[in-house]
């Protein structure tokens, strides 16, 4: 099994309990956090060890004011001490857009052995059509990285969500038809436009980490197109992801196995799209 996405933990972070709290607004109350700021990379791999998780994803996640070539140097250096449990996902610094810069980051992402680049413009109010990321987005196509972007809803305050809809990444890949994309979260509530996309570009893959898949099944939630064509015409195209510590591999493993899916989708979901889109 493969966890597409976990959290670098905050033992390498950059941002204080009270800086998270104020940024994050709701996300406590709504995603039940509790204080996870203990939580060290020796309880992420306590977790995989205990839910047979062959291999995890960290990503160097942020959404403000942290140093993103230190978070990339901490998960190169995970990713080489746990070499048979984790790889990882980089990260360029969105609070100061110069191409150059951004390609720069690319390379060096490259050059730690990462697989592929988060990132979270939403969190920054970037536009993530702006001309000055497709330089990064070059780089990344050129070096094989695999892009992957927060879609839909988010819980903090600070910024708004609107212009989080995935449809931004149907342009993306049209004028980059050999990168490989992820959206993270699976794009609620814009499911059908996040259906519509994923249908139209094989190269576009959708990840649920930080959502429990036991409202992904109830009728009415908003995921009907997705969770009918995920069974189906989709099925190479979903990956499976905890956002650990967000969710804990126990509740979503169990969640996605009570939702009905085919059992070959269920195996394309817990880990055959990963190999394919991480090893092969």
């Amino acid at each position: 099994m493969i966890d597409m996405r976990v959290r670098l933990t905050n033992e390498f972070r950059q941002v204080t309990k009270d800086e998270m709290k104020d940024f994050y607004g709701k996300y406590s109350e709504v995603m039940n956090l509790g204080d996870f700021n203990k939580l060290t990379i020796e309880h992420l791999i306590h977790e995989l060890n205990r839910n047979n998780i062959d291999l995890a994803v960290v990503h160097a996640e942020y959404e403000f004011g942290e140093d993103a070539d230190l978070l990339n140097k901490h998960v190169g250096e995970l990713v080489k001490k746990y070499s048979k449990q984790l790889m990882g996902f980089g990260t360029v610094n969105l609070n100061d857009l110069q191409p150059m810069k951004l390609v720069n980051q690319v390379q060096q992402i490259h050059a730690l052995g990462l697989k592929g680049i988060n990132l979270q413009p939403v969190f920054f109010n970037v536009n993530p059509l702006d001309a000055k990321l497709y330089p990064l987005y070059a780089a990344a196509s050129q070096y094989e990285l695999i892009l992957s972007f927060h879609t839909g809803i988010h819980y903090s305050l600070k910024t708004p969500f609107v212009n989080n809809n995935p449809l931004f990444i149907d342009q993306i890949a049209v004028d980059f038809p050999n990168l490989s994309i992820i959206a993270n979260h699976g794009g609620w509530p814009w499911t059908p436009e996040m259906t519509a996309v994923a249908r139209r570009h094989s190269n576009v893959f959708i990840e649920f980490g930080g959502m429990d898949p036991k409202y992904i099944g109830v009728p009415g939630a908003g995921w009907e197109t997705l969770i009918t064509l995920m069974d189906n015409l989709l099925s190479n195209q979903i990956l499976f992801g905890t956002d650990w510590p967000v969710m804990n591999h126990q509740r979503v493993i169990n969640g996605w196995n009570k939702l009905g899916l085919k059992e070959e989708v269920i195996e394309k979901l817990f880990h055959k799209n990963a190999e394919r889109l991480l090893i092969t």
